[in-house]
């Protein structure tokens, strides 16, 4: 007997719209409405509509908040300035990744920390342990929160048709609270997409209203609905990593590329410090491996778990692959040797069912939109 999918709350909408869904992470989510390549080509292009209220709200308050997450997290929290938010991770003592993370500073001392769906309650579970000693409250929100997102290239004009905010002013990477179509919100400047665009926390039951007026400002914009399908090949042209596959409990943010997360500079001691320092070192000694991207030379696609070779040997593994919309080719990210990890290196191939299939070692993001 399994477990029932959690639906969010535009669940009704989303099948409305004829929208194909599938479970993820215990949620039941909307994979595509029609063409998951014109979903992805519109945020490209124009912009797309998304529900991610599978995603996990840990509020963090308290006099210590700050001086608790400092702790807890590998990234320094308390030099977040109030309305802005930072990328983070929270790894074991042993270095390896529990989950990456999104914290927002919401006043002097209150934060919101974002989980991906899969590891919340991991991270909700490990904030409450290493909570202890500190003045400070880790509350679980995830029932407080509907989340959307627009994002692509309209997505400031659409937005700022709804709302009397300030996005001109609104940095990446910060948020402020404001109403949109008359719904309350903490609008924040961030996204999984490799695009401009906003990400729009609510209450689960002004979710639906909100996404109406979206859809319906955006009309002449060209908005369309998003599934997971295409958010998945958008932050995999941008080289944004995902948990459970570039980033994994095995991995510590230093294998990953990610090392500048780590703030070893701030004050005081944090959950896995030491095995980071040793990470630390051994990458900037000689990685064993490295996260690199394949683009294919021909058409067939290589899927995580499939073997990187060169000269008949596995040196590597795919840890994510899809068909790229806008490079028109195949592509992947991998760990790869670091023999073999140079953009360029010749004689690399994916092994595709028995078939070593050649591909060019690139630096990551394939795709970097322009500023």
């Amino acid at each position: 007997m399994t477990d029932t999918p959690r639906r969010t709350s535009l669940d009704a909408l989303h099948r409305e719209l004829g929208a194909t869904m599938t479970d993820f992470a215990g949620w039941d989510m909307p994979l595509r409405y029609g063409s998951e390549r014109d979903e992805h080509v519109a945020v490209r292009t124009r912009a797309g509509l998304f529900d991610l209220s599978h995603m996990g709200e840990i509020t963090v308050t308290g006099p210590q908040a700050a001086a608790l997450l400092d702790y807890a997290l590998v990234g320094n929290i308390g030099s977040v300035a109030t309305g802005r938010a930072r990328y983070t991770m929270i790894c074991r003592e042993d270095g390896g990744i529990l989950d990456d993370l999104i914290v927002y500073r919401l006043a002097d001392t209150e934060y919101m920390v974002v989980a991906n769906a899969s590891n919340a309650q991991t991270v909700l579970d490990a904030l409450t342990g290493r909570a202890a000693g500190f003045e400070a409250e880790v509350r679980d929100d995830r029932e407080a929160y509907a989340l959307l997102a627009v994002q692509g290239p309209a997505s400031p004009g659409i937005l700022k048709s709804v709302t009397d905010a300030d996005l001109d002013g609104l940095k990446y990477y910060a948020g402020l609270p404001g109403t949109v179509a008359g719904v309350p919100a903490l609008i924040a400047r961030t996204g999984y997409t490799g695009e401009d665009g906003f990400e729009l926390f609510v209450a689960p039951g002004d979710a639906e209203k909100l996404w109406k007026a979206l859809t319906e400002a955006g009309a002449d914009a060209g908005l369309v609905p998003c599934g997971l399908s295409c958010r998945d090949t958008l932050r995999l042209e941008a080289g944004m990593p995902l948990y459970g596959h570039e980033l994994t409990t095995a991995t510590t943010p230093f294998d990953a590329g990610l090392g500048r997360v780590v703030k070893f500079e701030k004050e005081g001691d944090f959950v896995g410090r030491a095995a980071l320092l040793a990470a630390a070192e051994r990458a900037e000694a000689q990685p064993p491996r490295k996260l690199v991207g394949l683009v294919a030379e021909g058409r067939r696609v290589p899927r995580a778990g499939f073997a990187v070779v060169a000269g008949g040997e596995v040196v590597g593994e795919v840890t994510s692959g899809a068909p790229s919309p806008t490079l028109g080719k195949p592509i992947a990210i991998a760990y790869v040797d670091a023999a073999h990890a140079a953009p360029g290196t010749a004689g690399v191939g994916v092994d595709i069912r028995g078939s070593h299939e050649p591909y060019e070692v690139v630096a990551l993001p394939f795709y970097k939109r322009q500023r």
